[in-house]
């Protein structure tokens, strides 16, 4: 059998987790910042761990990811 692909947007968004849960940065940063609550901003900081459901089309992508 041949190797699977992975998508290079996918491999380059996300990482796993040692629990085998998906980390992607949170969205809505880009711009328009003015616009945004101070509390938006600062909860935006960071990482954040994906819902089961987000976290299931990420692994369709990277089928090398820890299971």
């Amino acid at each position: 059998m041949p190797k699977m692909k992975t998508k290079s947007a996918a491999k380059k968004r996300f990482k796993v987790t040692a629990s085998g849960r998906v980390k992607a940065g949170a969205a809505g940063k880009r711009h328009g910042m003015i616009k945004r609550t101070k509390k938006q901003i600062r909860n935006q900081r960071g990482t954040m761990v994906l819902a089961p459901g987000d976290e299931r089309l990420v692994k369709i992508h990277m089928p090398y990811l820890g299971k």
